[in-house]
């Protein structure tokens, strides 16, 4: 019998010292075929997940990019007595220096990680409902590293807030909009103005516009432009091209593509005239906040009108009148994201053991996360680390 197959036929009965859990069975299922109707049936409304936490986006993730780099599908499915799911953990599992360690699938492309929980049980789950969903993990991992977890979700706690945790190394800022507030509650007019000044520059290009891309051929016209360009900047701030490791592109590519609804998995907003894309934005929604993934403006002499935040403009606008409740622009406090959120998305990590060997595992990822964040909040550490990094490349 294979590993995957050895993962998927064992269930777990519910330990005898957690008999007030509502949890009866644990399924670990290391094919992600097998766990993806109940992973759809989690999607559906009155359950509690992030977009990031979508079959179409997390899937192509783990099968273009994941796997390249070793790690295997890891999904745990917890069930009631009437085999009814409660939760299901989008894990992945990989092993190095002896220790194995299971992650939430997604890696750098996912700002938030969450489980996929049934709200009513979410609302409800306590420390032994915790337990008999994380025991039956020993047997094949030796640390849980759950990085990038928000603290609530939709007004709603997120029950692995209740594990030992820390805050997240980087922060995510936030704008909070109030569905009916006039367009000044979320920019203001001194703002607005400034953006609109810039702007009468770019409106007398031929073909301005701003628009959703709602076509195969947009999607992919914006994002080959995408693909050129964003390696030109990221060279230029002298940062490492993510999008150059292998599978990234086309798990890109393949979720912009992906239909969901009216609109696709990832979607991309742009800012366009005749002769060329000015500027980008792709993200994910839910119907109630968008979060974006990824982003880049042109390299031509139209840069200096600040397209990026124009184009921002325009998404806020647009899902505010849509009645979102909130907008996030991803990991990290960058100048041009505090420019529209002022609020802060409280993001933590946990770093649990499940066995002795991942006791010290779990101590070394938890103090090296701790390190990191003090240098991002340290000026002048955070000088030095750039300079170090540049020096060493």
């Amino acid at each position: 019998m294979t590993m995957a197959a050895a993962m998927q036929s064992r269930t777990a009965d519910k330990p005898a010292r957690s008999k007030a859990s509502r949890i009866a069975h644990v399924d670990i299922v290391g094919d992600l075929g097998e766990a993806e109707a109940v992973w759809r049936a989690f999607e559906e409304s009155g359950n509690l997940f992030t977009p990031y936490q979508r079959f179409d986006l997390l899937g192509p993730w783990q099968r273009l990019v994941g796997g390249c780099d070793g790690a295997r599908p890891f999904i745990v499915i917890a069930r009631d007595a009437d085999r009814q799911p409660l939760v299901l953990l989008p894990l992945s599992l990989r092993q190095s220096h002896g220790v194995r360690t299971a992650c939430f699938i997604g890696g750098k492309h996912t700002t938030f990680n969450m489980g996929l929980w049934n709200a009513g049980f979410a609302a409800d789950a306590g420390a032994a409902d915790l337990d008999a969903l994380l025991a039956p993990l020993r047997e094949h991992a030796d640390v849980l590293s759950l990085t990038q977890q928000p603290l609530r979700w939709n007004d709603q706690q997120n029950p692995f807030a209740a594990l030992p945790r820390q805050s997240a190394i980087n922060g995510c800022p936030l704008l909070v909009m109030e569905p009916g507030a006039p367009p000044a509650s979320r920019i203001s007019n001194s703002f607005r103005r400034r953006l609109k000044s810039k702007e009468k520059k770019l409106q007398a290009l031929a073909g301005y516009r701003y628009h959703l891309a709602t076509t195969d051929a947009d999607v992919i016209r914006l994002l080959d432009w995408f693909f050129r360009v964003k390696p030109v900047r990221m060279a230029e701030q002298k940062l490492p091209n993510v999008f150059a490791e292998p599978g990234v592109e086309q798990f890109i590519r393949s979720t912009c593509l992906s239909p969901r609804g009216e609109g696709r998995v990832i979607d991309i907003h742009a800012l366009e005239c005749d002769d060329e894309v000015i500027a980008i934005f792709a993200g994910v929604d839910d119907g109630q906040r968008f979060s974006m993934m990824f982003n880049t403006y042109t390299m031509s002499e139209h840069a200096r009108y600040s397209p990026g935040l124009i184009l921002m403009r325009y998404i806020i606008d647009r899902y505010a009148e849509r009645g979102y409740r909130s907008l996030d622009l991803g990991i990290g406090s960058d100048e041009y994201k505090r420019m529209f959120c002022k609020d802060d998305e409280d993001i933590f990590d946990s770093f649990v053991p499940l066995t002795s060997r991942g006791k010290l595992a779990a101590m070394a990822m938890s103090s090296l996360s701790h390190g990191k964040r003090l240098v991002k909040q340290n000026q002048t550490l955070f000088d030095l680390a750039q300079r170090l990094r540049r020096a060493f490349g």
